[in-house]
């Protein structure tokens, strides 16, 4: 069974709502946005849209090159995964996403890394992912 990857569907169907963002800081127990790995941002105002940022789930992900201590590493499917008991803060792993999907969580020093779990998609209600 190939492994889950999250994707974008169309994003000029989004309309800014952040249902996604506020979905995936929920699964940290987190009400509000801070540990979101999906963004949504405007590109210049309501009549230009909205850009939607979250990993590509990149074959050869650079952000795992770039892992001084190999906290992450390689997922089936592509992007990686993160062993947080790794990471020691240095922040290589955001400057080095072409897309600048990798966040930071500034409490814990840490990256907030797309787990391609697809809860997102189902708080979309215009349907801009989905999970292959």
């Amino acid at each position: 069974m190939p492994a889950r990857r999250l994707e974008l569907v169309d994003p000029d169907l989004c309309v800014g709502c952040m249902s996604c963002m506020f979905a995936c800081s929920r699964r940290f127990g987190d009400s509000g946005l801070n540990y979101s790995a999906i963004h949504v941002r405007s590109v210049g105002g309501v009549e230009r849209g909205f850009t939607v940022i979250v990993c590509r789930a990149c074959d050869d992900p650079s952000c795992a090159k770039v892992c001084p201590t190999s906290a992450l590493r390689m997922r089936r499917g592509g992007g990686v995964t993160l062993d947080a008991k790794l990471c020691i803060g240095c922040g290589y792993c955001v400057r080095a996403c072409p897309f600048g999907a990798i966040f930071w969580d500034g409490v814990n020093d840490k990256p907030i890394i797309c787990t391609h779990c697809g809860y997102c998609v189902d708080f979309c209600p215009y349907g801009v992912l989905r999970v292959m």
